[in-house]
């Protein structure tokens, strides 16, 4: 399905938000991989994240793309709440910076997805990402998602004890080359629109 951005929206900015917990003791953790993308999209940009002044969250304001009409004026995000709570920083935001829902790209871990596997879409549910629950309730579902591959908890592990672990020394192999394709899929996104995005990435 061909979804085109709307002409109202042609010149607002982007905004992507990285889903994950602030803190140390989280960062490494499989539920913060869309804080190492977005992390990652800041140092190709060569921008540094600093505390918003309107909302509880880093971001990295700066382009992507060629020079050019082809590039685009973007807003990296790290909400800077508990995951469960990443909708009021993100509802912030994207008043601050008058970026219509359809703008606004979440990038987040996805259970129900083999490790490293990429999927793009448009709207959609929640899936039971409390992330996203809190997300759609702030700016509604149709905002892009960038849903990044964990896979389903072994044997009869909780699903929370899951997502707050580090991923495991196997995955942590492959985990820089998944981070570094999801990025990818971020730029195409922006650039070449959802269709050509999900037709290289999603696998």
């Amino acid at each position: 399905m061909h979804v085109s951005t709307p002409a109202s929206s042609a010149q607002a900015p982007w905004l992507i938000v990285g889903l994950g917990n602030p803190g140390p003791e989280y960062a490494r953790n499989r539920h913060n991989v869309g804080f190492m993308v977005v992390d990652l999209l800041a140092e190709r940009m060569g921008g540094r994240f600093k505390r918003a002044t309107k909302a509880q969250a880093q971001v990295v304001e700066g382009r992507i793309g060629p020079p050019g009409p082809g590039s685009r004026r973007v807003v990296l995000a790290k909400p800077m709440s508990y995951m469960n709570l990443s909708g009021g920083p993100v509802g912030a935001l994207r008043d601050f910076y008058k970026v219509p829902p359809v703008n606004i790209v979440a990038v987040h871990d996805e259970l129900d997805i083999d490790y490293g596997t990429l999927r793009l879409k448009l709207g959609g549910g929640d899936n039971g990402h409390n992330g996203l629950k809190s997300l759609t309730k702030a700016v509604g579902r149709d905002y892009h998602r960038v849903r990044f591959g964990i896979g389903r908890p072994p044997g009869r592990m909780p699903v929370a004890d899951f997502v707050l672990k580090d991923f495991s020394a196997a995955e942590r192999k492959e985990l820089d080359y998944f981070v570094d394709r999801a990025a990818d899929a971020v730029e195409c996104l922006l650039t070449e629109g959802l269709e050509r995005a999900q037709s290289t990435y999603n696998s």
